[in-house]
Parts: C-alpha cells; sequence; structure tokens
C-alpha cells in the first residue's frame, strides 16, 4: 500500500513540481526511502560525483550506480517491468524518444520547466535535457607532433583513432554522425563516414573500445572521440606522468547532442528519482554539471563562476558544430548497429 501510495504521488508530480508545492513532503518521502539507484550516471561523467554527494548530505541518499549504455539501461528497465530495480537514468537526446516508446520513463515536469528550451524537452514531461556535449578530439601529444584539426586531416593521416560502442552508446553514434556531417553526410547518409571508418579497420588503426580513464592513462591511442565534457573531464583527472592531451572540435564539422534524465516508471524509490530529477535541474545541480565541463540546459540563466567558464572550450571552436536531429536520428540510430558491424567491424585488415 505504501509502495502504491508513493507511486499515485509520483505521477501527481508534474503539477506539484510546477507550483513548488509540498516540498518538504517530497524530501521527507525520499528520506524515508533512503536510496536511490541510478544507471548510466557514474562519478567520473559530467560530474555526477558531486550531485550523488550534495544528495547524500541534504538528504541523506545512499547511491548506487550500474554504469551502461543509453540503449542497455532501456532494455534494463523495460525487461524489469513492473519488478522495477532502477530508479533513474540518463541516455542520449536520440534515446530519450526511444524510451516513451517503450513505455519506461515517466512524465515529470521539474520545477524549472519553463527555463528549459522548447527543443530541449517533451512537451508532456517524459525527458527533458539537463546537458549538452559535442563531439571533440582528444589527442595524445606523446604520440601525435600535430594535431589533426579537421575530420580530413584525421583520416587522412596514420593515427590509431578510438571510438565506442556504435549501435548502443549515444557518443559512439554521434561520433559517426559528426565525421558524416563533416564530409557531406547527414543522420540518413552515413556513408561517407562509414567508408571513412571501414579504412581504418582494414588498416588496423580503429580501435573500438569504451574510452576510460585509465586508457588514457596509458597512452596507446593517438586520438580518441568522444564528448568534448568527457574528454575535458577526464584529462582533468589524469594522473601526474601520464600523456597530455589536446582536446578541440574539429573545424570541418561536428555534432552537438544531449542526455536526459528519465525516471523509471516502475522505480523501486519513486521519490527519491523525483527529489534527485529536481536536483539536476536546480541551479546546484547543473553548476555541477558545469564543473564537470558539460553545457547546463539552463546556462542563460546561471551565474557561472569565471573559473567554470574559463575551463569551456572557446566558443569559436563550436562555428561549424550542429545540433543532431533527434527525430530523424532517434530512427537512423536504431539501423546503425547492425549497419556498422557489416560495413566497418567486419572488414578484413590487411
Amino acid at each position: 500500500m505504501q509502495r502504491r501510495a508513493a507511486l499515485l504521488a509520483l505521477l501527481c508530480a508534474p503539477a506539484l513540481a510546477q507550483q513548488t508545492a509540498d516540498r518538504r513532503a517530497l524530501e521527507a518521502a525520499a528520506r524515508a526511502e533512503g536510496r536511490i539507484v541510478s544507471v548510466g550516471m557514474p562519478d567520473g561523467w559530467a560530474n555526477w560525483r558531486a550531485t550523488w554527494a550534495d544528495l547524500k548530505r541534504l538528504y541523506g541518499l545512499e547511491h548506487q550506480d550500474l554504469n551502461m549504455s543509453s540503449a542497455e539501461e532501456i532494455e534494463r528497465m523495460a525487461a524489469d517491468g513492473r519488478k522495477g530495480t532502477v530508479d533513474i537514468g540518463d541516455v542520449g537526446f536520440e534515446y530519450a524518444a526511444v524510451a516513451r516508446g517503450r513505455g519506461v520513463s515517466l512524465p515529470v515536469k521539474p520545477a524549472l520547466w519553463e527555463q528549459i528550451p522548447d527543443w530541449a524537452k517533451d512537451a508532456d514531461g517524459y525527458w527533458a535535457l539537463a546537458y549538452t556535449g559535442t563531439i571533440a578530439f582528444a589527442v595524445n601529444r606523446k604520440r601525435v607532433a600535430r594535431p589533426p584539426v579537421t575530420w580530413a586531416e584525421l583520416f587522412g593521416g596514420s593515427h590509431t583513432v578510438l571510438i565506442g560502442h556504435v549501435g548502443s552508446s549515444a557518443q559512439g553514434n554521434a561520433a559517426v554522425l559528426a565525421a558524416a556531417v563533416a564530409l557531406g553526410g547527414s543522420e540518413t547518409q552515413l556513408t561517407p563516414a562509414l567508408a571513412q571508418f571501414a579504412r581504418l579497420q582494414r588498416e588496423g588503426r580503429l580501435i573500438v573500445e569504451q574510452p576510460s580513464l585509465k586508457l588514457l592513462e596509458r597512452g596507446e591511442i593517438d586520438v580518441l572521440l568522444l564528448w568534448d565534457f568527457q574528454a575535458l573531464g577526464m584529462r582533468s583527472r589524469l594522473a601526474r606522468g601520464a600523456p597530455e592531451y589536446e582536446v578541440l572540435i574539429p573545424a570541418d564539422g561536428s555534432i552537438t547532442s544531449g542526455y536526459t534524465p528519465i525516471i523509471n516508471r516502475h522505480a523501486p524509490h519513486p521519490n527519491a528519482a523525483l527529489l534527485v530529477r529536481e536536483f539536476i535541474f536546480s541551479d546546484a545541480g547543473q553548476l555541477n554539471l558545469a564543473r564537470g565541463y558539460a553545457r547546463p540546459i539552463r546556462l542563460a540563466q546561471l551565474n557561472l563562476p569565471e573559473p567554470l567558464r574559463q575551463g569551456l572550450l572557446d566558443e569559436a571552436q563550436y562555428a561549424k558544430a550542429r545540433l543532431v536531429q533527434p527525430a530523424i536520428w532517434a530512427w537512423e540510430a536504431k539501423k546503425l548497429g547492425p549497419i556498422w558491424q557489416r560495413e566497418v567491424l567486419q572488414q578484413a585488415r590487411r
């Protein structure tokens, strides 16, 4: 009965959140649950570490994360069904509509809903981007004397190149799209990029592995394709003596996308999940994301300290980056995994 009451309270949350009514009741209910289980929100990604620490300090919420790709997060929620084991996830822009279509996410409008741009949110509250990122090159300066500044230079050189798990990772998918856009393609025309990645595969220069801090510290790869915030964040945490990385936005084109927290429709700790999402969109939560080098969706309303602004890349580097077309990309990205396997990974090495 208590569980049912909590879920009913959550379903009424859009109105409560918009009016900021009964905030204390929500906090008390979240404290009583005492726990939040997330997926795809590890400490080192976009500075989630600080957010989990704040939620523990302010509301006593213990936290556990299961690090998954966007596709895996949705599959986990769908597979659990009514026996939900996770509360909240963080999925890429194109996966937001997928989550709604699969029926795993709950429509909840945070209190600051009106400050989120219309392009960055679902009209019914099923999702809203909390931050954005742009595909960048992280260039190992111990291995590369002259960093490639365009996709043309990257593909025309002799560099080893790392890309994540294309087909399941929003970051890996966006890297393919960014290359395609720079080479004259689009969301529906990925052939220019696939052809170049296939050539890297045949030449033994394509590394398919999820990027990690340990991988950067080993320094065995020339160029990594990452979100700008991931590249800057991991670079800031490198151990003394590790390789130095130059982070840059390719000058001939890139893709900007974002990530949205989604609340599991069958969250085991629904009030904690709602409180977490409220915090993420608050000034404190948005500043935590900025400290992780992500660009908060409410950046225009924030008083961002100058040191944080200086930690971001020069705005001029983003001149050729464009926003992903999520409605189109959501459909095309669903097809990308098998195409990537067939046209890139199955290419025989010379």
